[in-house]
């Protein structure tokens, strides 16, 4: 029995893991759940998981779900199966860590979005938890200090996405000096073959319809962007240790083969399923065993033609611009993600357009002067000091 700790729990990754354990209660039993500002979703969580520690960032969530839980609620109180009904709350960045280091946890989901997963994630890795990670900010912002903690704490780090999850399952028994580059697909998100123009007037919600996967918001516009398979694209060279120029994107407007690996005999291994993020999810919890009948397997009779060609870099320049950051290094990554998560928010309020968020990240990067990320501290200054600049360049 793997004990399991989700953070994240109420985004959709949470929910798709939460799906995956509850299929096997035999296997894995829920001890700590962290969650936003979805108060609702999470009661229902701690009813029917019945974790022994729940955190929450937010101090009038925090409040409000005290006051449901002390005294203790008689639906809660009636649980059974999970061992702790009535869970402890805690509050704060603080309380999210001591959640993702908690003493008998055996795997943590780290599956918060954005920046704020960066802290919680280390603390898991200092706690030497196998940690299964979705959040790819945590590499994005800090790769080099977080893959030196993985191995200074012995921790294993298992990915999540899909597409890091292919490329770590097409390279298993393989070393890194066989690899020629992996290829990591896109799907292009619900905007493929458009040009700029047509997209001058987009709207967050035609945004927000992504055409194979059920994804968060933030991630949704991502992909609509291609800033996702930008952040993927530095997360895969931390994860692989392959420079810039041996990794490389492909649209596959399908999403069935979810990335390759290229030898250097010529030859190429790719990973297949339907999109389903159950899929890469089980494989963390149960590696390096596979679960039974996780997802639907693929009718390959019924399925259209797969096609594959390069990004449209002009008309989707996020992509370009990630690579950029990633040859610079230092703390430009972390600048890229802070100016990307503010660009972001600010078109799904309607503050901005869909052709901005690309213009307002690059003026961001070229304002910054990059400096070697030699500690956790840095990074958070960088990142502070790029919502501020983009907050700045988008008021202006």
């Amino acid at each position: 029995m793997k004990n399991i700790v989700i953070l994240g729990s109420t985004g959709s990754i949470g929910k798709s893991a939460l799906d995956v354990i509850e299929k096997f209660p035999d296997r894995f039993r829920v001890v700590g759940l962290t969650a936003g500002r979805n108060l609702p979703l999470l009661m229902e969580q701690i009813q029917r998981y019945h974790p022994q520690f729940v955190a929450v960032p937010d101090e009038d969530i925090y409040k409000q779900l005290k006051n449901v839980i002390i005294p203790p609620n008689p639906t809660l109180a009636k649980g059974g199966g999970g061992g702790f009904e009535i869970p402890e709350i805690l509050c704060g960045i603080e309380g999210i860590c001591n959640v993702a280091a908690m003493p008998y946890a055996d795997t943590v989901i780290s599956a918060i979005v954005g920046s704020a997963g960066l802290l919680p994630t280390i603390s898991a890795i200092r706690a030497k938890k196998t940690v299964a990670l979705a959040n790819k900010e945590t590499l994005v912002m800090a790769g080099e200090l977080v893959m030196s903690e993985v191995k200074e704490y012995g921790t294993a780090l298992l990915p999540v996405d899909s597409e890091h999850s292919a490329v770590f399952q097409c390279m298993r028994g393989y070393g890194h000096d066989s690899v020629k580059k992996i290829i990591l697909t896109a799907s292009g998100g619900p905007f493929v073959g458009k040009s700029a123009d047509e997209l001058e007037n987009v709207s967050p919600e035609n945004a927000l319809k992504h055409p194979n996967w059920s994804m968060g918001r933030k991630i949704s516009i991502d992909s609509a962007t291609l800033m996702n398979k930008g952040l993927e694209v530095i997360e895969a060279h931390h994860l692989f240790t392959l420079p810039p120029e041996k990794i490389d994107v492909l649209i596959h407007p399908q999403s069935i083969v979810h990335s390759m690996v290229e030898f250097n005999d010529g030859s190429c291994i790719a990973q297949l399923s339907k999109p389903d993020m159950k899929g890469p999810i089980a494989y963390a919890l149960s590696y390096p065993e596979r679960l039974q009948d996780v997802i639907d397997t693929v009718e390959w009779e019924k399925l259209p033609a797969l096609t594959f060609k390069k990004p449209d870099n002009n008309t989707f320049p996020c992509l370009s611009i990630a690579y950029d950051a990633l040859k610079t290094g230092g703390t430009m990554p972390a600048v890229l993600n802070a100016s990307n998560e503010i660009a972001v928010a600010a078109f799904l309020d309607g503050i901005i357009g869909f052709n901005r968020i690309p213009v307002i990240i690059k003026k961001v990067l070229d304002s910054h002067k990059p400096q070697p990320a030699y500690s956790i501290e840095v990074v958070l200054e960088a990142d502070r000091r790029a919502r501020e600049k983009t907050r700045s360049v988008i008021g202006s």
